[in-house]
This record gives C-alpha cells, sequence and structure tokens, in this order.
C-alpha cells in the first residue's frame, strides 16, 4: 500500500489523512470501518484483496425515512416474533471479498442470524432479530462499511424488473468508434497516394487514437477489471488473454503514430472490443430468455384448497390464488400467501424462512407469512395477497436446503478455462519468441491473433446453456427441478428407490372397504375432521369418502410422522393409523394396505385399501431395471408384496414397514457405492428426499412442496421418469461435444494465428461467432431432444 493510499479504500489521502494503527485512511468513515473489522476478528477482508472497501459515503440522516414502520413494512419480506427478513441491492458487490464481508455480517452485527449473496443479481437476503435492532441500523452499518444499499421507495418493488443497459452503451460506442476508424483506415488500406491524403494521414491516425479511448477505457473496463482481480487472487481467468490482447494491441498502434512507424492496429483494437461485445450481448440475451421462460413456468404443482361461501372445499392451483380468498391449510402445509389467520390454532415453523426451528403459535386475527408450514392440525386463513411465485422459488432455494455437491462438469468447466488461459499465453509467448527471430514484422499480429482466437469463452459457454435450456424443456414437461446442478446429478444416479403409498399409487380411485364395529355418526364426524387436517394420501383418499359429514372444529389434533392421527373434540376422541398406534391386534398382512381406527381409547374397525397403481408404472420399473438399480422402501405392509413380487422386473428388493428414519438410513448406506435418485411423495419421505443425492417429490392434487426435495415431478410424468434421466444423460453428452466442437476452433484458429495467416481483426470477428456457434450448437440440439421427448408417447 502506497503511504498516500488510504488503507481501506484506496483513495489519495490528501493533506487531511487520519492515521490510526500505523495505517493512513482518507476519512473518519475508512477508519471506522477498519476499526470495526479489526475489533470483529474480520482484518482477513484486507488479506483477501487489498484496498477492497468503497468509500463510505455520508450517511447520517439519510436513511431516516426507515423509522416509519409503514415503509419498513413494504420493504421487509418477513416480520414476526422479533424476527425480519430483508432482500437487499447492493451495487458495489464485485468480488469475493464482498462476498465474504456480507455473508460474515453476524460478526459485525449480533442481531444479524444469517446473510445470503446472490452475487449475479447483486443482492444480499439478511435475517435479523429486532430487538435493540432495526432496518435503518442495518443499512446504515451497511453504508459506513462501503455496501450502501440501493432503495428507492418510488420503484423499490420494480427494480429487480429493471434492466441493465451497461453493455448495451459499451456496445454502442465501441460500434461507432469502430465504424470511424475503419473509415479513417482506408486511405491506409489501399495505399492512396493524393497530396491532401498524405498531407492529413497524421491527422487521420491520431483521430482513430482518439476514437479508441473510450473503447479501452469505457467499453473494454470489464476484461481490464476481470483480469486485473484474477491476477490479484492468482488466478488466470479467461479474461486474462483478451486484456492482454487489447493492450498490446493499444499500446503498439499508439507507439506507431507517435514515432511514425506506421497506422496501427486501431481497426483491429476497435473490432474487436465491438465484436467481443457483441457475442457477449447475444449470450446475454439468449440466456436471459432461457432464464425468464424457466422461471416463468416453473411454478410449484401444488394445490391449495380453497373454500367457497358454502363451504365446499375445492383444489386449486397454487398460483391462481388471489387477494380475499379463503383457504384450508392443513397440517405439514406450507403457507403459500400472506394471510390472516381466521379459525385454528395455528403452531407455524418459519426454519423455512428463517431458519428458527422453534415452532410460532398463533391465534385468530394473527398475521401469518408465505413460506411458514402449519406443523400441527387445520387453519382456515383469508389471503392479503395473490402468489409470488418469485417468492416461492426462493425459499425453495434456500442454502439452508442446499446439497453443496460440486458437479463434475463444473469443475471440468473450470479446470479447462485455467489450463486453458495459461496454455494459451505459453503459445502466444513461444510463437512471438520465433517471429522475432524469422520476421519481426509478424511478432505483433500473431502475438495478439493468438491470445484473441484461443480464449476459452465457448467451453465456458457450453454447461450453461446445454442445461439451462434443458431446465426448461423439463419444466414444459412439467418436471420442475431446482437448479442445474440437480440435472447433473441426476445423469450419474445409479439406484432408484420409491416409496409406495402416494408414489406408486393413486388416491383417485383406491377401493376402499371397512371391517369392524360401525362407527356412530358422532365418530364418523369427528374421524373425518380428524383427516381434514392430513395430508396424507390415504387420509384424503378416506376424507373423500366420508364425504356426507358436517365440517366442526377439533379441541385437539396431533399427526405423529410414520404412525397416524389423534383428534378430540369435546370428551369424543378418534385415532386414525397403523394397528400398534390404534392398539388394534396384530394386523392381516395379507390383506392389503390397512388404516386401523379407534374411538375413545377402543378399537373399533379397519379401513383396507385395494390399492390402484399408477398407469405405466410398472413398464417403467422395467426400462429403469435395464440401466440401474430399483427398490421399494414402503412404510406399509407386506400386504401387496406378492403381487408386487409378480409384476415387478424379477429380484426387485422391496422393504416394507419403513419408518422415515430407517428410509433415511437405508439411503445413506446405499449412497456409500453409488449416487441414489429417491422418489417419494414429500411427506413421510422429507428425510430420505433430502439425504439422496437427487430426491423428486410426486405431485398429484395436493399441497407436497417441500424445501428439502430437488425436484417436483407431475404424478400423471411418473411413468415417463426413464426418458427425463435419459434426456438428462443425453444433455451431458451435448456438453462434451461442446467441448470438443470448441477445442477444434481453438486448435485450427490457432494454427493460422501461430504461422501468422490471421489478422487480429478477423480473429475478434471468429472469436465471438465460435460462441455463438456453441450457443447455437447448444440450444438446437437440446430442443430437439425435447421435441423427440414431446413426440413420444408415454408408456
Amino acid at each position: 500500500m502506497e503511504p498516500d493510499k488510504c488503507y481501506h479504500c484506496g483513495d489519495d489521502c490528501g493533506k487531511e489523512a487520519v492515521h490510526f494503527d500505523e495505517r493512513n485512511f482518507c476519512c473518519h468513515g475508512c477508519k471506522t470501518v477498519y476499526e470495526i473489522f479489526s475489533s470483529n476478528d474480520l482484518s482477513y477482508y484486507y488479506d483477501l484483496q487489498a484496498s477492497a472497501g468503497a468509500t463510505p459515503n455520508e450517511v447520517n440522516g439519510k436513511y431516516d425515512f426507515l423509522d416509519n414502520v409503514e415503509i419498513v413494512k413494504k420493504l421487509v419480506e418477513f416480520d414476526a416474533d422479533g424476527i425480519q427478513v430483508v432482500n437487499l441491492s447492493i451495487p458495489h458487490i464485485h468480488c469475493s471479498s464482498c462476498i465474504w464481508v456480507l455473508e460474515n455480517l453476524n460478526r459485525l452485527l449480533p442481531a444479524v442470524r444469517t446473510s445470503q449473496v446472490d452475487f449475479p443479481k447483486k443482492t444480499v437476503r439478511i435475517t435479523y432479530l429486532i430487538q435493540d435492532f432495526s432496518l435503518k441500523e442495518l443499512v446504515s452499518m451497511l453504508s459506513r462499511i462501503g455496501y450502501e444499499p440501493y432503495i428507492s421507495l418510488d420503484d423499490y418493488e420494480k427494480k429487480a424488473k429493471k434492466v441493465n443497459r451497461a453493455l448495451i452503451y459499451k456496445l454502442g460506442v465501441a460500434g461507432f468508434a469502430f465504424g470511424n476508424v475503419m473509415l479513417l483506415s482506408f486511405p491506409e488500406y489501399f495505399e492512396v497516394e493524393e497530396f491532401w491524403l498524405d498531407q492529413y494521414k497524421y491527422v487521420f491516425r491520431w483521430l482513430m487514437f482518439a476514437f479508441s479511448l473510450p473503447v479501452v477505457f469505457y467499453a473494454a473496463q470489464d476484461y481490464f477489471t476481470s483480469a486485473y482481480k484474477g491476477l490479484r487472487s492468482r488466478l488466470l481467468n479467461i479474461d486474462v488473454p483478451i486484456a492482454l490482447g487489447i493492450l498490446v494491441l493499444f499500446l503498439r498502434s499508439t507507439v506507431d503514430i507517435a514515432f511514425d512507424l506506421g497506422s496501427g492496429f486501431f481497426d483491429s483494437l476497435t473490432g474487436l472490443v465491438f465484436f467481443l461485445l457483441l457475442g457477449k450481448f447475444f449470450q446475454q440475451k439468449t440466456y436471459a430468455f432461457l432464464s425468464f421462460e424457466r422461471d416463468y413456468k416453473s411454478y410449484f404443482p401444488i394445490a391449495v384448497t380453497k373454500l367457497s361461501g358454502k363451504g365446499q372445499e375445492e383444489n386449486i392451483e397454487v398460483y391462481k390464488v388471489r387477494q380475499g380468498d379463503r383457504l384450508l391449510i392443513r397440517s405439514q402445509e406450507i403457507i403459500p400467501v400472506d394471510c390472516i389467520l381466521l379459525k385454528g390454532d395455528a403452531q407455524i415453523d418459519y426454519s423455512f424462512v428463517t431458519g428458527e426451528s422453534q415452532a410460532v403459535e398463533k391465534t385468530s386475527g394473527d398475521k401469518l407469512f408465505a413460506g411458514g408450514k402449519q406443523l400441527s392440525g387445520v387453519l382456515e386463513v383469508e389471503a392479503l395477497k395473490s402468489v409470488s411465485q418469485s417468492y416461492l422459488t426462493q425459499l425453495w432455494s434456500n442454502s439452508v436446503f442446499e446439497k453443496n455437491k460440486a458437479t463434475e462438469f463444473q469443475t471440468l468447466t473450470d479446470s479447462i478455462g485455467k489450463r486453458f488461459t495459461l496454455a494459451v499465453l505459453t503459445i502466444a509467448v513461444t510463437a512471438s519468441a520465433y517471429w522475432l527471430y524469422v520476421d519481426p514484422s509478424k511478432v505483433m499480429n500473431v502475438f495478439t491473433a493468438v491470445l484473441i482466437i484461443a480464449c476459452p469463452c465457448a467451453i465456458a459457454l457450453a454447461a450453461p446453456f446445454t442445461l439451462g435450456n434443458m431446465l426448461r424443456i423439463f419444466g414444459k414437461h412439467r418436471f420442475y427441478l431446482k437448479d442445474t446442478n440437480v440435472l447433473e446429478r441426476l445423469a450419474k444416479v445409479g439406484t432408484a428407490i420409491f416409496d409406495k403409498t402416494g408414489t406408486l399409487t393413486t388416491s383417485k380411485s383406491d377401493a376402499i372397504f371397512y371391517e369392524g364395529i360401525a362407527l356412530t355418526p358422532e365418530e364418523m364426524s369427528l374421524l373425518k375432521n380428524t383427516l381434514r387436517a392430513s395430508n396424507h394420501p390415504l387420509s384424503r383418499s378416506l376424507y373423500d369418502l366420508l364425504k356426507v359429514n358436517e365440517i366442526m372444529t377439533l379441541d385437539e389434533f396431533e399427526e405423529l410422522t410414520g404412525k397416524g392421527l389423534i383428534g378430540r373434540s369435546g370428551d369424543q376422541s378418534i385415532k386414525v393409523g397403523s394397528s400398534a398406534h390404534v392398539g388394534a391386534n396384530e394386523e392381516d398382512k395379507t390383506a392389503g394396505t390397512q388404516v386401523f381406527v379407534g374411538a375413545n381409547d377402543g378399537y373399533k374397525g379397519k379401513f383396507v385399501f385395494k390399492n390402484n397403481y399408477r398407469a405405466g408404472i410398472f413398464s417403467l420399473f422395467s426400462r429403469l431395471k435395464k440401466r440401474m438399480a430399483v427398490a421399494i422402501l414402503s412404510g406399509d405392509n407386506e400386504g401387496e408384496k406378492e403381487y408386487l413380487t409378480a409384476v415387478l422386473p424379477e429380484n426387485t428388493p422391496m422393504f416394507f414397514n419403513q419408518k422415515p428414519e430407517d428410509k433415511l438410513e437405508f439411503v445413506k448406506a446405499l449412497q456409500q457405492k453409488q449416487k441414489v435418485l429417491m422418489v417419494g411423495d414429500g411427506l413421510n419421505d422429507a428425510g430420505a428426499l433430502a439425504q439422496s443425492d437427487v430426491g423428486i417429490a410426486v405431485s398429484e392434487n395436493i399441497n407436497v412442496f417441500s424445501p428439502a426435495c430437488d425436484g417436483i415431478l407431475n404424478a400423471d410424468q411418473l411413468a415417463r421418469l426413464d426418458d427425463f434421466i435419459r434426456m438428462s444423460r443425453q444433455s451431458m453428452g451435448i456438453i462434451k461435444m461442446s467441448f470438443v466442437l470448441s477445442l477444434c476452433y481453438n486448435v485450427i484458429g490457432l494454427y493460422f494465428a501461430v504461422t501468422g495467416q490471421l489478422q487480429p481483426v478477423i480473429a475478434a470477428i471468429l472469436m465471438p461467432l465460435s460462441s455463438i456457434s456453441i450457443v447455437a450448437f447448444t440450444t438446437v440440439a437440446t430442443n430437439i431432444l425435447g421435441k423427440k421427448f414431446h413426440n413420444r408417447e408415454t408408456p
């Protein structure tokens, strides 16, 4: 650090430098930030990147409007029980040290519980306690350490939709300069020897120099910034050779015209930057389109129960919820929208939103926030707004539930990028040394052409464009994955494990028989209302069977995962579930799926289900068996084992009477040998879904959304699961083909560049064309896969 530079932000200290701890600071703000970091053991921030901070702006009084409670309510996403969650836009996020500081806010501010940075969007999502703390203090602190949030009350809600036009402006500047430089270069190209051209050629050359200045110092600044930060972090990123090529062209051209050695390479320089930015613009627009279409169509296929004025219940798609709708929230359901509690005793688990697992009790009239999960009983609520799908997507992608598994192709792409950059620099230096000895006039062309043509941009684009388009195609066929990492893991699975009830079977057409002592009308009514609060597939089937009874409010409800339900009203009680749960005698293991009923601590009888399996499910097992191991893990008894043995492929492992913890341990043990896919209904299988390499929840017409799963598959598409797996593997093949194609481009281009047959301006045109062709290839190839899948009949 230079003596006259600020230790925190790198600005000139001037005459009024602030001296502290043997360091210089340009102002008291930077000194304060340094003190905060030092006292909180965060001085490692300066080891990551010297002068990494931004100059703190004066914030005194600037955020006084955040004292207004109504304004704060509009800005925060969650506000209950002493906890607030806010998503702030931080324009100054630019490197790894920024991320590190912002994700360690809890060490600066004890009130902050968690902070998660979204680097591409330059936002940070912060969960904090409001006791002796406030949003105003949070924002003020962020501003003091150099990360002032962007908060505009007029368009805060719309800011996410704003388009960043910086690339367009830079492209316009580069294009304007390139056109004018080419025009001024024509006399040099054709060696015109007119008197007036010869007299003014020096003016033309300096005009070309002037046009190149905004190109180098404005339009190309992102490449220099990226390369500089990469080198400071001792990383050779893909922008290093590009920045080096631009710099060499500019310096050499400036020397040429300054010493009258020639007209320089300003045409190649401006053309290089223009075509680089043009390729980047094309990539950005294409991927933005893919991302938009994927986001728009990847709403969760969950249903929510809407109550009509007559008390009738109707399952509607979640995105159709409107303000004022009365909704029924059952046990273990996610609250899809901010609402007011009308009836029922709420015990809400907000861990999906805040990370706090302790249940929060709410009573009638209290506000409930989207993302909470009702733990016990049934609630009636009134929606305060329509469902925000983007919020549910954010909830699903909460870092609490990320598997954080590095993927082969991510690692491969990064590895290729680093090694390729090193190889390119080596080739450029070696080729230049050769031509310096053979023909010094070609050194500049060879050096710059090699740096430009061999950029591994196309390699870096192959995976995101292929997988991004594949996610969009999967979404069109009602298979919704969290992100591209899931798709890559899906391509590697070696074992598929299926739950039975609610996954292989459908509750829409089960035949149900009752055996035992007849239930009284009071017991039937209590049974129905107990079942009403549960989301288990068998509970939903029985509930639909008992529609004749009136709705009543339970005094007590409890759902014991893997065991059954307990409901009480007045002096009446009912138990529903396994034989052990209700105190029945040993169950008949040959009778099929059974649900036992006990009333007032006495056994009454059982409902026997003749399961109806989903269409095409057995042929799915046969097809999967050819590619991988398959197994069934069921919490049900062995009543249908003989039937399943006859219809499933030979030697298919089947395990019954499995508790949720048994399923989880089974998956964990199997993962020691291979990648595991778990397919369940998202309820009793939540632990196994979270543990597996890929967990898929099958959705029929109930709310099965669980942040623990990696994907949600519409039930009528389950029989095509093998096609989805095959498509994921084929997409990996497309990525590898793209790698090969990109390497071919580079090998051919390098041959012409090294031999001095390629002008830098031609290289600048070919480089983005190679990237565009890779994007086109991956998009077309994945679209062909999607079309074949669409045209293939459901098995």
